[in-house]
């Protein structure tokens, strides 16, 4: 995982419509950047449809938030569709910005061990720096808790 005060790997993917989306295309905003398994699985879909349901917070803040998995286009297409999710969903088949910041890890479920992706969720200043690295989050409080970060609570 990347460090605070580390320069945010920049990365080009496509999102949920196919248009190519840059981290950089977001200097001078604060960036939520956030990273999940597996679209229509019951944890990443609580997690997304809790910034779903935070989203206008997030707008009122200025905040962008970007949501990354390995899941094709035509899946966040869907996915999104589904849930009435308002934000950025970014296609990694390559794991380009997975692997980048730290998130393909070996994970362990019911005693196999895999690699894959742990969820996180990395919040990005408006210099494209790491401000902060929240590793293996949980996707019931996860947007909660970067809402109330960002406002000092």
């Amino acid at each position: 995982m990347l460090e605070i005060g580390a320069k945010a790997p920049d990365f080009s993917l496509l999102d949920k419509d196919g248009n190519s989306v840059a981290l950089s295309d977001f200097l001078g905003k604060k960036v939520v950047l956030y990273f999940y398994p597996k679209d229509n699985t019951p944890g990443c879909t609580r997690q997304a449809c809790a910034f779903g349901a935070n989203y206008e917070e997030f707008k009122r803040l200025g905040v962008v938030v970007i949501g990354v998995s390995k899941d094709s286009v035509a899946s966040h297409q869907k996915f999104a569709a589904k849930y009435e999710l308002p934000f950025i969903l970014l296609s990694d088949p390559e794991r380009q910005a997975i692997e980048s910041y730290g998130v393909w890890q070996e994970k362990k479920m019911y005693g196999k061990v895999s690699m894959g992706v742990v969820r996180s969720t990395y919040i990005i200043d408006e210099n494209g720096m790491v401000e902060k690295v929240m590793p293996k989050v949980k996707p019931d409080t996860n947007a909660e808790e970067i809402l109330a970060y960002l406002k000092g609570e």
